[in-house]
């Protein structure tokens, strides 16, 4: 049988999306690209624990690397960190054909438009991406809701706007190095789901999460 891919080379593998057998080049060349691989595909999950063991180095020209994020930022800022982790992974989980690069790009969205706040001059940098922007709205909101909480609890400290963007860029650079950067890759945002398997029952619920 033929690779109804490339019509070329023999097909020997069976490809859970496709529902029929294509070839082992195809499968390697086409996957998360053309090929919207299911997350428990056999030969994806041997291609992430490869990706894992042998990290690709972020492009040179990849947004935001120029800032240097506080060493001390993934500890100070621990539950702001998961409250965002959770709220992207129950984004997701309530839109199946998310992407690692719509997730990517709603973080830098959110990334750039808090670094604008830092310096007093607030600019919104929304993605062009259709769910990077319903991301941008979901976390966004959850931000708003933070800031309106701690309003309301005098005795606490104000989180600054500069600890919220180290938070954004934080989680956005783990995005990066979780990713392979393919088009349709999940590989970050499976990572984040497997972190939080609760927001896959709770997608439907709005979060409770009060960071102090």
């Amino acid at each position: 049988m033929t690779c109804p891919i490339c019509e070329k080379r023999k097909a020997v593998r069976f490809c859970p999306a496709k529902g029929l057998k294509i070839c082992a080049i195809c499968c390697g060349t086409e996957r998360e690209v053309r090929i919207d691989c299911p997350s428990d595909c056999a030969y994806l999950i041997a291609a992430h624990r490869y990706e894992d063991e042998h990290r690709r180095p972020i492009p040179s020209d990849t947004p935001l690397l120029d800032v240097e994020v506080p060493r001390d930022t993934v500890h100070t800022q621990q539950r702001l960190i998961a409250a965002l982790a959770f709220s992207v992974a129950k984004f997701c989980s309530a839109q199946p054909t998310s992407s690692d690069l719509d997730v990517l790009a709603g973080l830098q969205a959110l990334a750039e438009t808090h670094r604008t706040l830092i310096s007093g001059i607030y600019y919104e940098r929304t993605p062009d991406r259709p769910l990077a922007r319903e991301l941008y709205a979901a976390v966004g909101a959850l931000l708003a809701e933070i800031k309106k909480q701690q309003a309301q609890r005098s005795a606490t400290a104000a989180l600054r706007d500069i600890d919220l963007f180290h938070a954004l860029l934080f989680l956005y650079r783990m995005g990066l190095l979780r990713s392979n950067g393919r088009q349709k890759s999940r590989k970050f945002i499976e990572f984040l789901r497997a972190q939080f398997p609760q927001a896959e029952q709770l997608k439907q619920e709005e979060s409770r999460i009060i960071v102090p």
